[in-house]
């Protein structure tokens, strides 16, 4: 099965040069790279590779995730779709893996990621990364589970669902509807997503193999430069599945004050919004892995 590997880019370049580096680095690569610009000028300034590479711009000042990923599959000429965020680097086996898989069954499959710290990231004069550094710094999300076998581990809940590093069939995609382009702006697009394949059959598992190292950058806990979309799209999820998503964030939003919500109300009443100095206190310090 020939695949394309798609991935979003707003000021990130120097993180998807190292996924570049990465995919160059494919026991078996893959047949193609889309990146969806969500930024006005595509860089041009990226690593030479053996397999075709596509640029899509997406308009949208809000951060269009949900259009930026359908547009990636859109463009995408072959069946097997890997998304894989741009702050990740794909260890050599992730495209075979995720390849294999896809060739097996049907279904959505998540790879490992590990979470590294600030300047982890070497690479050699060919562009090469330090996979054995990375293997060493790379720190597994507390979240998710540690897989022990290759085989395919059957996921339950499309909650669980994570952006950063997954596959499917072209089809089952296209049969799910894909991505509900309404949501704009950080959080929520995936997890309706998720569920959007499951009504539509598509079974979810785990992938031991497809591992992926995501690249340190800045983070906010709670994720106050995200609150306005964080709310909105909560209550557009709501609305639709009758349940709430991003609990994690609404319950921390709730503590700090600034909301009222609970996992059983009807909506969320927001009492104020974070200040400037509220969201500058959130920021952590360059040893936090993830929010």
């Amino acid at each position: 099965m020939k695949t394309s590997v798609l991935t979003l880019v707003r000021d990130r370049c120097a993180h998807l040069v190292n996924l570049m580096h990465g995919l160059n680095a494919q026991s078996s690569p893959p047949d193609e790279l889309v990146i969806a610009w969500m930024q006005p000028e595509i860089e041009d300034d990226l690593p030479v590779t053996d397999f075709a590479v596509r640029h899509v711009r997406v308009a949208g000042a809000h951060l269009p995730l949900a259009r930026a990923r359908n547009l990636a599959a859109e463009r995408a000429a072959h069946e097997g779709l890997i998304f894989l965020d741009v702050d990740c680097i794909p260890a050599p086996e992730l495209v075979q893996r995720y390849r294999a898989a896809l060739v097996e069954r049907a279904g959505l499959f998540m790879g490992e990621v590990r979470y590294l710290p600030a300047d982890a990231v070497r690479v050699d004069a060919a562009g090469r990364p330090d996979f054995e550094r990375l293997d060493r710094l790379g720190e597994l999300h507390p979240a998710r589970p540690r897989l022990a076998t290759d085989a395919p581990l059957a996921e339950g809940d499309p909650g669980q669902l994570w952006g950063l590093s997954f596959a499917l069939h072209h089809a089952d995609h296209t049969r799910a509807g894909g991505f509900d382009e309404a949501y704009e702006g950080y959080g929520g697009e995936e997890t309706d997503y998720a569920w959007r394949l499951a009504m539509a059959g598509i079974d979810f598992y785990w992938l031991a193999g497809a591992r992926a190292w995501h690249q340190h950058h800045a983070l906010y806990r709670p994720p106050y430069p995200h609150f306005e979309a964080i709310v909105t799209n909560a209550r557009r999820f709501h609305a639709r599945w009758g349940r709430w998503c991003m609990d994690y964030w609404l319950a921390m939003f709730r503590d700090a004050g600034l909301i009222d919500w609970s996992p059983t109300a009807g909506d969320i009443v927001v009492r104020h919004r974070p200040s400037v100095e509220e969201t500058r206190a959130a920021r952590l310090d360059g040893e936090v892995r993830y929010g």
